[in-house]
């Protein structure tokens, strides 16, 4: 359905680049919350690494099932995020997903930095590997369920901030150098400006590419934020993709996912719609990536980025968004995918789905990475039914 894109095959080489990187020692290592202050660690000269970039990778190599055992065996529940449990349980298994890039183990960090704007699973998480390295762990507390980011909000933000900057300083033993973090930070928001033109390039029909092949080219939008190689590899993706020419439209309808993604069925997912000639052309998980920095307001404008992501809003801000996008990239439909271990990630519970109008929804099943929690023969039951429906 779509031209296959070139800019594919350099990701494992900008990861394995990177992962080297951290395990070579020349900078010391932060560990960062994948919607975490990247930038500001990056400033402060540290190397980034994000413990659920390797839980995707357990994941998507389907070692989820022997690993959550042992999380739960040390007093994890397995009701809460399968990329905590299976990450914790690689850890105390000894093993690492990282193997396919060169390690051996996870780079061992001078500090644990997290953001409560994605949920509280990822400050226990790094309170863990706190004590297992016995490093410091500090991180901002991002509010949830924000309708508007009032003046008097982004006046907390921007303190929490300043403190962690403070606090920062003391364990790096480096001065805040608020140019180096507007150069950082100028990087960053270029390669989101261009990761988000990428994506936005769904919008003409037929779609020139999918949400599985977004799952891919995400990767430095996430663990290379302020770096010259992201801003480099968008730049080339978003040249190629432009000059892929118009083909005729053998797709039958337009999806959208709203929700996580499954990443031990990539391959079945994508065989399942692409055989059914369904585009999945936009998602609200890709489309997280693309933050609105202003360097020349650094400080206040990633306080604001950082908490204005999806996950942290309100239900009645979720639905304007969602309308938004069913209307700019000509959506058919829906599917909500309700995570078992990810709650708050999914936005199916509270009766979202039904405050859509004039656009048919479907929720189903599954999760992170448990694939315990996905059926195959169900998803496909329920998706061929509600295929049929939209005739």
């Amino acid at each position: 359905m779509t031209v296959p894109l070139a800019s594919q095959d350099k990701i494992k080489g900008l990861l394995t680049a990177y992962y080297r990187r951290l395990a070579g020692g020349e900078k010391p290592v932060a560990w960062c919350s994948s919607v975490g202050p990247a930038e500001l660690l990056r400033a402060f000269g540290f190397e980034v690494y994000f413990p659920e970039n390797q839980a995707a990778l357990i994941g998507a190599r389907r070692l989820a099932g022997e690993f959550i055992p042992l999380a739960i065996q040390a007093g994890f529940s397995a009701d809460i995020c399968s990329y905590l449990t299976a990450d914790t349980g690689a850890f105390l298994a000894g093993q690492t997903a990282l193997s396919a890039y060169g390690l051996n183990q996870v780079p061992k960090p001078q500090v644990l930095v997290f953001n409560t704007n994605q949920c509280r699973e990822v400050k226990e998480w790094f309170l863990f590997y706190g004590e297992k390295f016995h490093v410091p762990v500090i991180g901002l507390q991002t509010p949830q369920n924000i309708d508007d980011l009032s003046p008097a909000l982004l006046d907390y933000l921007v303190s929490a901030w300043q403190g962690l900057i403070a606090r920062l300083e003391t364990i790096s033993g480096t001065t805040f150098d608020p140019r180096r973090y507007r150069e950082v930070l100028s990087l960053s928001a270029e390669a989101s400006r261009l990761w988000q033109a990428f994506l936005d390039s769904n919008r003409q029909i037929p779609a020139r590419h999918s949400f599985f092949d977004h799952l891919i080219l995400m990767a430095p939008a996430v663990v290379l934020r302020g770096t010259d190689e992201a801003v480099a590899f968008y730049r080339q993706l978003l040249a190629e993709v432009e000059g892929i020419p118009a083909t005729k439209n053998e797709t039958r309808y337009r999806f959208y996912w709203e929700g996580m993604p499954i990443w031990g069925k990539m391959r079945f997912l994508s065989e399942f719609f692409a055989g059914r000639r369904i585009s999945i052309v936009a998602s609200t998980y890709c489309q997280s990536w693309a933050f609105d920095f202003d360097p020349a307001l650094a400080l206040p404008s990633t306080a604001r980025a950082y908490a204005g992501i999806f996950i942290t809003r309100s239900q009645a801000f979720k639905l304007r968004y969602l309308e938004d996008m069913i209307e700019r990239f000509s959506v058919d439909a829906v599917l909500f995918h309700d995570a078992k271990t990810c709650p708050y990630n999914t936005n199916s519970r509270f009766g979202l789905p039904g405050k859509l109008r004039d656009i048919p929804c479907l929720t189903f099943y599954g999760d992170l990475v448990d694939l315990r929690h996905f059926s195959e023969q169900e998803f496909t039951l329920r998706l061929e039914a509600f295929i049929e429906q939209l005739h």
